[in-house]
């Protein structure tokens, strides 16, 4: 089995920073993209950064240049540094990855963590 588990949520003032991070762990071969989603109440959940395996990273408008996502495959997590928070940053944050299973070398899989709550209070 494959597990992802985040940590680092909390909540800090408008402006601040915090630091999310993702451990995968289980029977894993390799891992391809890693991402991070988030979700506000009553909105859908949202693509915030992705991470491929060679290091190309991609970012949604909304938090270019406050957001910043890093891997480190060895150890097969991810960081999400994020500053200059907004009050609109404030979501459940997922981490997620698409993973190929020991043993099922031909086939993907894409995981979840459990979400981890960022409230930026005003």
């Amino acid at each position: 089995q494959v597990q992802l588990v985040e940590s680092g949520g909390g909540l800090v003032q408008a402006g601040g920073s915090l630091r999310l991070s993702c451990a995968a762990s289980g029977s894993i071969f390799s891992i391809n993209a890693m991402d991070w989603y988030r979700q506000a109440p009553g909105k859908q959940r949202e693509l915030v950064a992705s991470i491929t395996s060679g290091g190309s990273t991609n970012y949604a408008d909304s938090v270019k240049d406050r957001f910043t996502i890093s891997r480190d495959s060895a150890k097969n997590t991810a960081v999400l540094q994020m500053s200059s928070l907004k009050v609109e940053d404030t979501a459940v944050y997922y981490c997620s990855a698409n993973i190929v299973r020991i043993g099922f070398t031909g086939t993907t899989f894409r995981y979840w963590g459990q979400g981890t709550q960022v409230t930026v209070s005003s």
